[in-house]
């Protein structure tokens, strides 16, 4: 390696006196400052020559090549006439950071693509210094939303961690940016949000999506007087597959238990009742229809858990009650327990399923965010700091120009 090949990296107002390689992958380089440079105060960018003191400092540059480089750079305290003892400017360090500016970013670039684990073991560097400069990054350049454009909103939670903690996530319908993260799913952890929003804001507010979740709902109608709330398609289908599928599907196994060939073939049909007709291939949909012909109450609840699907697609909040009133009447005359307990708990909830005919609320849009969310946890191998981990959720849903 010579000389000309470093000079590639390149350290104003610093020249490099001596390098020395150590254990074939470690480039250590000694600098002095380049006499031909006036060193500037970075107090009042007054130019002097006097020096008060100089301490060096060892600080990681960017790779070079197959080589880890590390710099040897005397730092100097200046005499300046107007500000007394005070540090020259050095704009390719980055603060008080043992690390160059340089590396910095590059580290920066790395963290937005790769778990912070691997980019350490990368770079060689420790996972909190990684994650030290990711977390400054998203504290500078995550933006603050702005609250004037925000006509539609949509809410829903995660699982944060193990044993049954949550954390709420509030999106905006229509830039698609997450506005708000926090811990906990109740009324009084939600509350802050309204609180940053301002009155202002939530009068504007015309719709709010989310799952059957009472706090939210109680919540939305104290601060935003002139919203809907708009019930996801998605989640009460999947309630619906819970309470009602899973349930009929268990009954009915044990109904059939000396029947084994039979008690085999419904207790395994689990995937079969929830997933759409659409996704299953050929063979799926041979075996789903096998068993719906040789099991009515099966058949019963999964013809009613796609007609319940229609109710959101009706062209007007009247053929949804319409559509809403056939259901109920099918399901209270199918004679099938969970069945009619579900309907009658759904109905309380009627003002939220009408009210998606004329607010288009896209339940994809929460799945999509929550698929993601998960993505961002198991990259991470989870986050112990949870203030970190929504900065990240923050980064990664920047929102669609409107």
């Amino acid at each position: 390696m010579s000389e000309a090949n470093l000079s590639a990296l390149f350290w104003e107002g610093f020249r490099i006196d001596s390098y020395e390689v150590k254990a074939s992958d470690q480039l250590h380089i000694r600098l002095v400052p380049d006499p031909d440079v006036i060193p500037v105060c970075s107090g009042c960018d007054h130019g002097t020559h006097l020096v008060h003191d100089v301490h060096r400092r060892r600080v990681r540059e960017r790779n070079f090549a197959h080589y880890r480089v590390w710099l040897d750079v005397p730092v100097r305290r200046l005499r300046c006439p107007q500000c007394g003892p005070r540090r020259e400017r050095l704009d390719w360090l980055a603060g008080r950071r043992h690390l160059t500016r340089a590396m910095v970013e590059w580290v920066e670039a790395l963290s937005r693509i790769a778990p912070l684990k691997q980019v350490g073991q990368l770079l060689g560097l420790h996972w909190h210094t990684v994650r030290a400069v990711d977390y400054d990054r998203l504290r500078r350049d995550v933006p603050e939303p702005d609250r004037n454009g925000i006509r539609r909103l949509l809410m829903d939670e995660f699982a944060l961690h193990k044993g049954h903690r949550y954390a709420t996530v509030v999106l905006d319908a229509d830039s698609r940016q997450v506005l708000w993260v926090c811990e906990g799913k109740t009324r009084a952890a939600i509350r802050p949000f309204f609180e940053w929003l301002g009155p202002a804001a939530c009068q504007r507010i015309e719709a709010v999506g989310m799952d059957m979740n009472t706090a939210f709902d109680l919540e939305v109608q104290a601060h935003c007087p002139n919203a809907r709330v708009v019930y996801d398609l998605f989640h009460v289908v999947a309630k619906f597959g819970r309470e009602v599928v899973d349930r009929v599907r268990l009954d009915q196994a044990r109904a059939i238990r000396e029947d084994r060939p039979a008690y085999r073939a419904v207790k395994r049909s689990r995937w079969l009742l929830l997933r759409n007709r659409g996704k299953l291939d050929d063979r799926q949909q041979e075996r789903l229809d096998t068993l719906l012909e040789a099991n009515a109450p099966l058949m019963t609840v999964y013809v009613l858990k796609e007609q319940l699907k229609e109710i959101w697609y009706a062209p007007s909040e009247a053929e949804a009650r319409s559509r809403w009133d056939a259901w109920k009447a099918m399901a209270d005359q199918s004679g099938i327990k969970p069945l009619k307990h579900f309907a009658s708990v759904l109905g309380r909830y009627l003002h939220g399923i009408i009210a998606s005919a004329t607010y288009r609320l896209s339940t994809s849009v929460l799945e999509g965010v929550n698929n993601r969310i998960k993505v961002i946890k198991r990259v991470a191998y989870g986050y112990r700091d949870t203030e970190y981990f929504f900065l990240k959720i923050r980064d990664a849903f920047h929102g669609k120009v409107r």
